[in-house]
């Protein structure tokens, strides 16, 4: 077999296990979220601005996952067309 058409398969199958392992986490992490945005709706010792601060946390958090998310999208783009170019 091709050392370019086995490069590929390894790169299409790291891509998708890692795009699997993300949507697996990110949905643990919505689910999460939506448990304690539960908790703080009932529970009135919880001060207002500390609501504030972990929404403020969550959304910066969204933020860096979205920014990792498309960074190791790009990479992986960059290798395929690496392989893609090489003959």
């Amino acid at each position: 077999m091709d050392p370019k058409q086995i490069a590929k398969q390894m790169i299409a199958f790291n891509k998708a296990a890692f795009d699997n392992n993300f949507s697996a986490m990110n949905s643990l992490h919505e689910q999460t979220e939506r448990l304690i945005n539960k908790f703080w709706e009932k529970s009135p010792m919880f001060p207002e601005e500390g609501k504030k601060a972990i929404s403020e946390w969550i959304k910066t958090y969204k933020k860096g996952c979205e920014d990792f998310k498309n960074t190791v999208d790009d990479n992986f783009k960059k290798v395929e067309d690496f392989f893609a170019e090489k003959k």
